[in-house]
């Protein structure tokens, strides 16, 4: 039983900004640390401020031998079943932290010197140099640091797709970073018969983890060990005889994981020696950070048939223009929008307030796209938010419909917005007043009516879409040329 089943939603994967996850089981995936520090938004960057807070923290306390309260502040991260992801057979255990975990793996972190000697900077390490602690355990962990913004997150996707919210639940542990203390409080969850829920955005979500300590052993370490053995002209160096490769030096693999072992302790021994290897493993991640799964594979993971983007477009077309169609209309094109526009825009927002309550924009998106035309958006222009606005007329669009939308941007919100309308008489004429606003520096405004939403949807169906070379780069192109 999926939260959208459970709660009669008339959603599925596609349309909705969390992961819909079964309220009695695991789906097999993580949270990804790495995919935080990918995620360029307050809300991300806030999380890793957690994150790194909390380690730190950690790390501290262990090296001004405060071993106790290290062993405290880990067994916190305990074991708990709001957010139904990871390894777990059947009902849901997770597989964060308990009181004998933490003790092992505090004990790793003492054993491997790692926590001292200042090897560890960010919490993704312990994969690669703490026993233990493994992708289904950092994924959990990382959970229950970001616990509070996570709970925030549910309690505003419960207000914006209609999930009653049960008062007075326990929290469970919340890390204060001011005090650097867990906390607990009574607050209000979505809850089903198998307890509290608590939603992830599922553009953080991942199949595996960025880091990896066999990765990271073979691929980065094992060729740095290699080339200092022929710096030094150790005995593990081989000198090749044969005609083609005679005199050229060779150390083989084997021979080194004979010689220092192939555990998280020898790797943290001999990365404190070889530092190059990490900084360039941890430089390599970061150039190539993961994508958010697709909507292929969440369809996979849940069982559930891939997005049916004709049946969203014809939700949209089957509302009949004028005002009294207005808030269905509007409904239906966030539906569309959000898995049409998914992963590059997320965290939707529907009738977001700005100047204090005076003015509302329809529809409110968080830029987070990793590839494509809004990647290049963000790069080049004020694109941090994308705003859409929706005009079920059945007659033309004007200046004022632009005016409003451009009265909506701003240099720190973002200046790129998209006029969703039902068809346009003068295409051309509206068009060029969009580039008459562009020209004056008042913001990027998109228009796209029925016609358009199916191309759109044609063009994602080809795999046109992940090249940036749709129709909304396009239209973007013909504004600024």
């Amino acid at each position: 039983m999926l939260v959208s089943k459970n709660f009669k939603l008339d959603r599925n994967q596609s349309t909705l900004d969390f992961l819909d996850v079964h309220i009695d089981k695991d789906i097999q995936v993580f949270v990804d640390p790495a995919a935080l520090r990918s995620l360029k938004t307050d809300w991300g960057h806030h999380c890793v401020s957690l994150l790194q807070n909390y380690f730190d923290t950690v790390l501290t306390s262990i090296r001004n031998n405060q071993h106790a309260k290290a062993r405290e502040l880990l067994s916190c991260l305990s074991e708990r079943n709001e957010f139904h992801i990871g390894y777990s057979k059947g009902r849901s255990r997770g597989h964060a932290l308990g009181p004998i975990s933490a003790a092992n793996i505090w004990a790793s972190l003492v054993k491997s010197k790692a926590a001292t000697t200042g090897l560890l900077q960010d919490l993704e390490d312990t994969i690669l140099f703490v026993d233990g602690f493994g992708p289904d355990m950092l994924s959990d962990a990382v959970c229950n640091i970001i616990r509070g913004p996570l709970i925030e997150y549910t309690q505003q996707s419960c207000l914006y797709y209609g999930i009653p919210l049960t008062p007075d639940v326990s929290s469970g542990p919340i890390w204060n970073p001011l005090s650097e203390e867990w906390e607990q409080s009574l607050i209000s969850l979505p809850t089903t018969k198998h307890g509290p829920l608590i939603f992830i955005p599922k553009v953080i979500a991942r199949i595996k983890q960025t880091y990896g300590s066999d990765d990271y052993y073979r691929h980065f370490l094992m060729p740095v060990l290699q080339q200092h053995h022929k710096d030094i002209n150790s005995s593990l160096v081989h000198v090749l005889k044969s005609k083609k490769n005679k005199g050229v030096k060779k150390v083989y693999k084997k021979d080194l994981y004979e010689k220092y072992g192939a555990d998280k302790i020898a790797s943290a021994k001999l990365t404190n020696e070889h530092p190059a290897a990490l900084t360039n493993y941890k430089a390599t991640k970061k150039s190539q950070p993961s994508h958010p799964l697709d909507h292929i594979a969440l369809a996979k993971l849940e069982n559930i048939p891939a997005p049916d983007f004709s049946a969203l477009l014809a939700s949209v077309t089957a509302v009949q223009p004028g005002k009294a169609g207005a808030t269905a209309y509007e409904h239906a094109i966030e539906k569309l929008l959000s898995a049409l526009l998914y992963p590059a825009l997320s965290f939707p927002v529907k009738q977001d307030e700005i100047h204090n309550g005076r003015k509302r924009i329809d529809i409110t998106y968080v830029n987070t796209s990793k590839d494509g035309f809004f990647e290049w958006l963000s790069r080049n222009h004020s694109a941090s938010h994308i705003y859409v606005e929706c005009k079920n007329y059945g007659k033309e669009i004007g200046n004022p419909e632009i005016d409003q939308l451009a009265g909506r941007f701003s240099p720190s919100r973002g200046q790129v917005g998209i006029l969703v309308v039902r068809s346009v008489a003068q295409k051309k004429t509206l068009l060029q007043r969009c580039k008459d606003t562009a020209n004056d520096s008042r913001g990027f405004i998109l228009v796209l009516d029925d016609a358009d939403l199916k191309t759109l949807i044609g063009q994602r169906q080809a795999i046109i879409y992940g090249a940036g070379e749709n129709a909304l780069y396009q239209q973007f192109k013909a504004l600024v040329s």
